[in-house]
């Protein structure tokens, strides 16, 4: 059991119920055995069977007072199992709409999407089956054992005896298993990923006729967890086998000694018919432990796994060089007005602590409403500005201040609650079109969907679906393209009422034409709000307020269209080199 189990909510009242059912259930094993082996010493003695009724009618109830009692622990650690494992999920996708999708892809998608989906459920068998396995070996085997001792202290020195080299043996077991599950772990993670990625880029592999050849890497990375997975069984195998030889061998070790001793006529055939009858009981938990030590492996890993990406935080420093536990101080309520001042000062981004600088002292001031263009090559850190903006990510050092009030981080629900956010590829539900567009506004009426809807010029597209607005789309339902998912990105943002909306690269992946066509859609969208738009397509740049241009990381020059093209700077380099007719 790892100690990551202990940290749940409710897990010690748990232990503490599941350990006294645990007492009554070894006490109610003792008299069943102590009851079955009188009626049978009684029956060969000569007695009667109706002599024995009342100690049968005994032996029957502390049976099924045995078996009352498993399932009642049974039940106890499912519901535990079930409240735990919906409460991980919870925090698992409230921690992964927090940190937004660059967050997803550098843990992965397959592996994201494996842990929310069989992750949790590997994490419920685990506590459904370790806390009961633990109580039992904890409770039983010493129970019993004071029993015998009290009995036959001979027989109680060979049980005494044989329990630790059981127990030696599950431990070195326990590290090769440990070995392959995770072996076998990383591997399926690798699977899970590559298979996302290989369905997403399905069609540019075939366009680009290397389907083919991509089936083999599908192949090696199938072959390699099929090899982890067999090694895995191999070692489960191998050691069930061994278990419950050494389990056997320690019960005939008890069995001859008792034999020899009733021959001898130094025994009686009472105890040591009930010392045999309690010596399988006596290591009944080890083996039970061991038998599921393999099927709750790899959902204690998952239970870690997901544990360790709730508490991830890529960057621990929230903006104002303090960590979020650091600081006891309330959130500063924001107000954003058309004349608020946003100041970034010195903002510094690293993914890794060795690594380049993906953001290097960054500061600017923006005074007033407007709407902000960041462009530059591709690397010059644009989409990383917008992940700070937008609290994905947080810098590494720097400071981000509204109207003079420092913020402590920009990932807090305050500041999130006025962003509304349009990625490269917007994501769509398993849901009805409106209920996609009503992510941002869930409490918007029908009349205001589809005034949306019309703002993004998705009527006609609505009006196409056999069932309108109420069509499934999205995850097992009508597959849109790429310019129309955009439409339903600017209609959630029409929808929406937040006055900050961060755009990134919105149209990189479509062709020009469409791209022209949102563009009228996108800059009436821009009214009355915030606007910070990421993008290397300069043609937009006619359209902004004011222009940030970022170069390996860093600000290279800010101002105007104008201001920029006639100082002929890095600006007016990318214009010219990507010859886009706005000069």
């Amino acid at each position: 059991m790892g100690k990551d189990l202990l940290g749940y909510k409710g897990v010690k009242t748990v232990f503490l119920v599941v350990a006294v059912c645990t007492l009554a259930q070894s006490m109610a094993i003792i008299l069943q055995a102590k009851w079955l082996a009188e009626v049978i010493s009684a029956l060969f003695a000569g007695s009667s069977l109706q002599e024995q009724y009342s100690k049968m009618v005994l032996f029957l109830l502390a049976f099924l007072a045995r078996h009352a009692i498993g399932l009642l622990q049974q039940g106890i650690a499912q519901r535990f199992a079930e409240e735990t494992g919906t409460d991980l999920r919870k925090q698992l996708m409230d921690k992964l709409f927090h940190m937004g999708p660059r967050f997803v892809r550098s843990e992965g998608t397959g592996n994201v999407v494996t842990l929310v989906l069989e992750g949790i459920a590997k994490f419920r068998k685990y506590a459904e089956l370790t806390i009961p396995r633990m109580m039992g070996m904890a409770f039983t085997p010493a129970l019993v054992w004071l029993y015998v001792f009290y009995i036959d202290r001979i027989s109680a020195v060979i049980l005494l005896v044989t329990m630790p080299i059981l127990i030696i043996f599950l431990i070195l077991v326990g590290l090769a298993a440990r070995k392959q599950t995770e072996r076998q772990l990383h591997t399926y993670r690798m699977l899970s990923n590559h298979f996302v990625d290989s369905l997403r880029g399905l069609e540019t592999l075939k366009f680009l006729g290397q389907s083919r050849r991509h089936s083999e890497s599908i192949g090696e990375v199938s072959e390699s967890y099929r090899k982890a997975t067999m090694r895995t069984l191999r070692v489960a195998f191998l050691s069930s086998f061994a278990l419950d030889f050494f389990t056997m061998l320690s019960v005939a070790v008890v069995a001859v000694n008792l034999g020899l001793r009733l021959i001898n006529g130094g025994l009686e055939l009472l105890p040591a018919l009930t010392i045999l009858i309690l010596a399988p009981e006596y290591f009944l938990p080890v083996r039970m432990v061991g038998a599921d030590f393999h099927a709750t492996l790899d959902g204690k890993q998952a239970g870690e796994a997901i544990q360790e990406m709730i508490k991830d935080e890529p960057n621990s420093s929230p903006v104002n060089g303090q960590t979020s536990g650091d600081s006891n101080a309330p959130e500063p309520v924001l107000n954003w007005k058309d004349s608020s001042e946003l100041e970034l000062s010195g903002i510094s981004m690293r993914h890794d602590e060795n690594g380049p600088a993906s953001l290097e002292g960054v500061s600017f001031r923006l005074k007033g409403r407007g709407r902000i263009g960041i462009v530059g090559e591709s690397g010059a850190g644009k989409s990383t500005l917008i992940d700070i903006l937008g609290g994905f990510l947080a810098p590494t050092s720097g400071e981000v201040m509204l109207d003079g009030v420092k913020l402590q981080n920009t990932a807090s629900e305050a500041w999130r609650k006025n962003v509304t956010y349009i990625p490269q590829h917007p994501y769509l539900f398993g849901a009805s079109l409106a209920d996609n567009v009503k992510f941002y506004a869930p409490d918007a009426s029908r009349t205001e969907v589809e005034r949306a809807v019309e703002a993004a010029g998705l009527t006609a597209v609505a009006a196409s679906l056999p069932n309108g607005l109420d069509e499934l789309i999205g995850g097992g339902g009508r597959s849109l393209s790429g310019g129309q998912a955009q439409r339903v990105a600017m209609a959630r943002a029409f929808l929406s009422q937040r006055p900050v909306l961060l755009l990134d690269e919105p149209t990189a992946h479509l062709d020009i034409e469409t791209e022209y066509e949102l563009k009228e859609t996108l800059v009436s969208l821009f009214q009355d709000k915030w606007v910070f738009l990421a993008t290397h397509r300069l043609h937009w740049m006619t359209e902004m307020d004011y222009i940030l241009v970022m170069d390996q990381g860093r600000l290279a020059e800010a101002g105007t269209h104008e201001q920029l093209m006639a100082r002929k700077g890095v600006y007016y380099g990318l214009i010219t080199s990507q010859m886009e007719g706005v000069l």
